[in-house]
């Protein structure tokens, strides 16, 4: 009975053994879109609003009065250290904007404390993926440190065009991953097990985006 069992397993594993495999499937995706700038930066819009995030379009002669009114309701909020100086309202000054050194350890890095105590925060971006509606902060000078975007209760985010792109093998090939990363989609938003969204937990709860030409 033994060698019959055996004699058997043999012939099935010899079977299974000399059975022509199958192929790997050809696992193909595009690494470069296809697609054209305008319609990309409509995706991505798209997506952002899907997320419940603001989105306006400005230029350079726009923006700052753009970000002026964005600012109405915040008595003080920050900047990094690297934000383009002609963004920003010309009342900076008496709006106590505060400039955060971008680096925790020296002079001039607000605590935790401190920017819990702010109502804004202004900054640019590396890059947005418009098939997944992210943008990512990748700790330039003009983005700062992933605690200024984290603690305060109103994201203003600045997107160049031309850091625009579709897709994500796009997106990861502009970002120094020996730099923090900050991955936004949308403003801080969790639901609890009855579904209930509840904002601003993990992060702002208001996220505008300015698109900028």
């Amino acid at each position: 009975m033994t060698d019959a069992k055996s004699e058997i397993l043999g012939r099935i594993r010899a079977s299974l053994w000399d059975s022509p495999q199958p192929a790997e499937p050809v696992r193909t995706y595009r690494r470069v879109s296809d697609k054209g700038q305008e319609e990309i930066i409509e995706i991505l819009v798209d997506r952002l609003i899907d997320y419940k995030a603001n989105v306006y379009h400005e230029t350079a002669e726009t923006i700052a009065g753009r970000i002026d009114e964005l600012l109405a309701k915040a008595s003080r909020y920050v900047v990094p250290a690297g934000l383009d100086a002609a963004w920003l309202p010309e009342d900076t000054a008496s709006r106590s904007a505060v400039t955060d050194s971008g680096n925790a350890d020296k002079p001039g890095a607000l605590s935790l404390r401190e920017l819990d105590a702010v109502d804004a925060v202004v900054t640019s971006s590396t890059v947005s993926c418009a098939e997944t509606g992210t943008i990512a902060l990748n700790s330039s000078p003009a983005e700062g440190r992933r605690a200024i975007t984290l603690v305060p209760d109103h994201h203003i985010c600045v997107v160049p065009v031309e850091t625009i792109v579709e897709l994500i093998p796009e997106t990861v090939s502009r970002l120094d991953i020996e730099k923090p990363i900050t991955w936004i989609s949308g403003p801080s938003a969790t639901s609890d097990i009855e579904l209930i969204r509840v904002e601003g937990v993990h992060g702002p709860r208001t996220l505008d985006v300015i698109i900028l030409n």
